[in-house]
């Protein structure tokens, strides 16, 4: 869970840390050494063996420079492909989202188990409403024979006691598009063709044994190439590295790392924002029954993937981070643009072909944290002076990053092109819900709406490359959102580049 420090994170944290440290010192010798500083010692700490937990702490690394894993049944060096990955472009070998099988605990699948809070009663209504008649008493207490039972969940329900509880693989039950199932040994596996890379499972995994591949290597690889890298950063970067981690200090602590320049994502928001204020005057209901929000890579991909007959339906709006790229490469058509979100789809988005010349590299939250670390970059250090405030961005666009905030952004923008028009909303956040919206919008539920959909409960404050906990970084951008000199993404005063940016 986001915001909660744990063994999990602290690992990671130290993971991409080595893994820019080195990248910044440019000696890749030392990269078998890397899971001896991620686990220092002698002891196990986490599991039965240190052995097997400087293995996990090498496939993570290879993660996080985007190599692939390693075979278990083959003699293959941690290294192993590090001469091809130590180049100064995106390298992408998929998939993205990745699990390290001896990390799996390989934890039950969903089913209803009897506690020893059971009382025995005389009731027996978890008995009763068994529609397979699954439960049979032992010594006077409830038992449910799994082979018969098929997780209706009624009994629990029955209990008077909570003496019934339901277990749940949480990566499993954390994934809204049922992409993981049990394979080998029982160990969790994603079906590629179903995951949309959310990233869910990611953070839901308590073993830590679901990783994401990274481009830290390849990006600091350009920095010291010499290439100007700007730095588009999403609204969610609010409270992520702490107090001093205050917007005015952002643009100085990146360029400590090497970066050339910051923008705010929230600029492409706003003009996200107008394409789709724009679509839905033109589209609903004259040509589509509603219009669903572009934004989210994770919720458009698994509309299109479930209901494609709807996929018209999805505005053609380009993202915020394709926007915003889009801008700075207007402006400077030799940089090279790394976008730093709290988003793990983020990534998988960038690789699409129409988008790969407009995003050179994507971070998350947790990734540039591991940069700042390398580098002893500290935000109570830097000077008043060095401070630059971000103001280009309306209090829309840096809306977008919790939940209802796009549409909302969306609403404002229509009801200045035509007032008098109304704008019914619906939105969903978690990939369940989702479907569910989609399913009542198939059903005709909502004709004439507009639709939100977020992968992530809550938003993208809520994303798999996030830090600190979601209520908390939500409440900061809603603070943050009040200081925007505009509160309406039409008062962009980048409003008139929209047409050459979507070129």
């Amino acid at each position: 869970m986001r915001g909660i420090p744990s063994s999990v994170t602290d690992i990671r944290k130290r993971v991409f840390t080595e893994v820019a440290r080195m990248a910044y010192d440019g000696d890749y010798s030392r990269m078998e050494e890397l899971p001896y500083r991620i686990v220092p010692g002698t002891e196990a700490r986490y599991r039965e063996s240190i052995f097997l937990e400087r293995a996990i702490a090498g496939e993570r690394v290879r993660l996080a420079m985007g190599l692939p894993l390693r075979p278990v049944d083959q003699h293959t060096v941690l290294s192993k492909g590090v001469t091809e990955s130590a180049i100064a472009d995106k390298y992408y070998d998929p998939p993205l989202i990745n699990i390290i099988d001896f990390a799996c605990h390989s934890c039950p699948t969903k089913q209803y188990r009897v506690t020893e809070y059971c009382q025995g009663c005389l009731a027996q209504s978890c008995h009763q409403v068994c529609p397979k008649d699954a439960i049979r008493f032992v010594n006077g207490k409830s038992y449910i024979k799994q082979d018969i039972c098929i997780k209706c969940g009624r009994c629990a329900e029955a209990c008077q006691y909570n003496a019934i509880i339901k277990l749940e693989r949480p990566c499993e039950k954390a994934c809204g598009m049922n992409a993981i199932s049990p394979g080998e040994h029982g160990r969790a596996k994603i079906d590629q063709d179903k995951c949309v890379s959310c990233g869910m499972c990611l953070v839901s995994c308590p073993f830590g044994a679901i990783v994401d591949k990274g481009q830290i290597f390849q990006l600091i690889h350009a920095i010291k190439r010499g290439d100007r890298v700007v730095a588009i950063v999403a609204p969610a970067f609010l409270g992520q590295f702490g107090p001093a981690a205050t917007p005015e200090r952002l643009t100085p602590a990146l360029k400590r790392l090497g970066f050339a320049g910051v923008a705010e994502v929230a600029v492409g928001a706003d003009l996200c924002t107008i394409e789709e204020a724009i679509d839905f005057l033109d589209e609903v209901p004259e040509k589509h029954p509603f219009l669903a929000t572009s934004c989210c890579p994770a919720w458009s991909v698994m509309a299109k993937k479930l209901f494609p007959e709807y996929a018209d339906c999805i505005s053609m709006a380009r993202t915020p981070m394709v926007l915003t790229a889009r801008l700075q490469k207007y402006k400077d058509p030799d940089c090279r643009v790394c976008f730093i979100g709290p988003c793990a789809a983020k990534k998988l988005e960038a690789s699409r072909r129409s988008i790969r010349s407009d995003v050179d590299f994507v971070l998350t939250f947790e990734e540039l944290q591991g940069m700042f670390e390398a580098k002893g970059v500290r935000f109570e250090d830097i000077p008043k002076e060095e401070e630059v405030p971000l103001t280009e961005a309306t209090g829309a666009g840096r809306g977008f990053a919790v939940t209802g905030g796009v549409a909302k952004a969306v609403v404002d923008a229509i009801g200045r092109m035509e007032p008098e028009r109304e704008v019914n909303v619906v939105s969903a956040e978690g990939l369940d819900n989702c479907r569910k919206m989609l399913q009542l919008a198939k059903a005709g539920k909502y004709n004439g709406y507009l639709l939100e959909g977020m992968a992530c409960p809550g938003g993208c404050v809520a994303g798999a490359g996030t830090i600190q906990p979601i209520a908390k970084t939500a409440a900061a951008i809603n603070r943050y959102k009040q200081t925007a000199d505009s509160q309406n993404a039409m008062d962009s005063k980048y409003e008139m580049a929209l047409p050459d940016l979507d070129e």
